[in-house]
């Protein structure tokens, strides 16, 4: 394991018995291996939800922060998250809230609220 737990707060033990069985049924192998293991993108991608980071301000034991940027968009077209958030979910592993926020739970100012239209309403008036 890692020293730092906070880059990497998951065994690569765990990794391996709980996650990458769900990474690797939905991998499609085609062209070369990947050069960054899935153990560091999975990291990775915690640690950018967790922090709130740019894909390009992710620390350099990663790996290219564009290849892992790559290989979470891909994943992420293919389901893959929901596929292993639901799997966590069915073994008890992970525990989702869900908070639904509309209009009536944030008030918001009087011209904070916009007026239909916007700016094309303001510059039709000035013409006027």
């Amino acid at each position: 394991m890692h020293q730092n737990e906070r880059l990497f707060p998951l065994s690569q033990e765990d990794f391996k018995v709980i996650i990458e069985p769900i990474i690797e049924e939905n991998h499609i192998w085609k062209g070369r291996p990947p050069v960054i293991p899935h153990y560091n993108v999975f990291c990775a991608v915690l640690y950018t939800l967790r922090t709130g980071i740019p894909w390009r301000d992710l620390p350099e034991i990663y790996g290219n922060w564009h290849s892992i940027y790559t290989r979470f968009s891909r994943w992420s077209e293919k389901g893959l998250w929901w596929k292993i958030l639901t799997r966590l979910q069915t073994k008890k592993l992970a525990k989702v809230n869900v908070i639904l926020a509309d209009s009536t739970s944030f008030k918001v100012h009087r011209h904070g609220g916009g007026q239909k239209g916007g700016s094309k309403l303001k510059a039709n008036q000035k013409q006027v």
